[in-house]
């Protein structure tokens, strides 16, 4: 898949980002590039068919913790306060699906 001026126009739309005429044409080879490297990916899961669904390159398992609840209550207070808008206790954003 190539990225091409018009699907970039409306990725930079729903990303809410804009790029600079400047980086139009590196920002286009770079997500084809990133499109190539993910469909290699799925080609790879054809090869790896055989292998168990726990393979690990590791024997030990995971370092298992408690499992404990804590309640801060002063978290939600901390993060809306950063957001540019927000009301009870959820951030408000614009509208992005078209």
């Amino acid at each position: 898949m190539v990225i091409d001026d018009q699907l970039l126009t409306k990725l930079e739309k729903l990303s809410l980002l804009q790029v600079g005429e400047d980086k139009r044409e590196e920002m286009k080879r770079e997500l084809t590039e990133f499109l190539s490297f993910v469909e290699n990916l799925s080609e790879l899961d054809e090869e790896i068919k055989d292998l168990p669904t726990t393979f690990s390159m590791r024997d030990v398992s995971a370092t298992l913790r408690e499992d404990t609840s804590s309640v801060d209550r002063d978290i939600n207070s901390s993060i809306l306060g950063n957001a540019p808008h927000s009301e009870d206790n959820f951030f408000i954003v614009p509208k992005i699906i078209d």
